[in-house]
């Protein structure tokens, strides 16, 4: 990176060089503080932002006998999964410590967002019991792609669905496996618990419900990111890079067409293909036009630098009361 500085001067390199250090320097500390009270990621951080007092006023959805928030925040923030680079994965780790990821839990829960969607890796679970422990209200949804998975999982106080892993589930599919899914959800009912599908793919969305499965919800990716190469060329007659993973632009009317067309409740999520879309109104905007009125949305929050949580509260009581 160069900066130019007026100042330099060829008679005395160590000096400039030292000058042009220190305005770099001045100018790295200045972009957490700009980022953090202008514009982040396309929401105003100071004007888009929900009150305590604005929480009562959150669209809710029916999943099963319980009311939950049209959003839920995702875990893959939390547990340092960012789907986007190994760098941004690790500040991510770095960042939320159990003590900062609870309080990012109470500040959703402060806003209106009643439910967190998380699964059985890493610190998770005990950074959800930490925060019921404190006090905290909101409801889990679990994700499982295994028979221990459902062990672990309903032993968990406030826990209320287990939802198939989307991965496992896609992997399945494909395999012409989904049965084993089927079983497995099989499993999580005699648990008490309600039941979900989460998948990656529209075609799981209506082979599922071909089959007439008891099932009480669907989790929705938008994006159908993870397409081998042999899929990416036939689809798209070249390979882009990275392969691990592509957000195609013409998937999210693929899977709002299948979320219209189940009478479940389904919880849209990706729908800011990880961080890739900028246009953050705009995202929300389109996915609450294109959704059900008995659907939600699970979106991450990254809260380092300016109050996601609050912006995207503002953003589902704009555009996810009038669905």
């Amino acid at each position: 990176m160069t900066i130019d500085n007026p100042r330099r001067s060829q008679e005395c390199p160590v000096a400039s060089s030292q000058q042009d250090r220190r305005d770099f320097l001045k100018l790295a500390a200045a972009i957490p503080a700009a980022l953090a009270t202008t514009q982040v990621f396309g929401v105003d951080a100071q004007s888009d932002t929900a009150k305590p007092a604005d929480a009562a006023l959150m669209p809710q959805i029916s999943l099963g006998k319980y009311s939950i928030s049209r959003l839920i925040v995702g875990c893959h923030d939390i547990d340092g999964g960012s789907h986007m680079s190994p760098f941004l994965d690790r500040e991510m780790h770095d960042y939320y410590t159990p003590e900062r990821a609870i309080k990012t839990l109470q500040r959703c829960e402060e806003v209106g967002i009643n439910t967190w969607q998380g699964h059985e890796r890493g610190t998770l679970l005990g950074i959800y019991n930490r925060y019921r422990r404190s006090g905290g209200k909101m409801y889990l949804l679990g994700l499982t792609g295994s028979d221990e998975d459902i062990r672990q999982f309903t032993r968990i106080d406030g826990l209320i669905a287990i939802a198939h892993h989307g991965e496992a589930t896609d992997s399945l599919f494909k395999q012409g496996k989904l049965d084993v899914v089927h079983d497995r959800l099989k499993r999580i009912r005699d648990a008490g618990l309600l039941v979900g599908v989460s998948t990656h793919m529209p075609d799981v969305v209506d082979a599922v419900e071909s089959k007439g499965w008891d099932l009480d919800y669907f989790q929705t990716c938008v994006y159908e990111r993870h397409r081998d190469e042999a899929a990416l060329q036939k689809l798209l007659g070249y390979v882009p890079l990275p392969v691990g993973e592509v957000y195609l632009k013409s998937d999210p009317p693929r899977m709002f067409k299948a979320i219209r067309q189940t009478r479940r409740p389904c919880l849209a999520f990706k729908i800011l293909a990880a961080g890739r879309r900028h246009d953050v109104e705009q995202a929300f905007r389109e996915t609450f036009a294109a959704i059900k009125p008995t659907d939600a949305v699970i979106v991450g929050i990254y809260d380092r630098y300016s109050d996601q949580a609050g912006q995207n509260a503002a953003l589902v009581r704009r555009f996810g009361s009038r669905s």
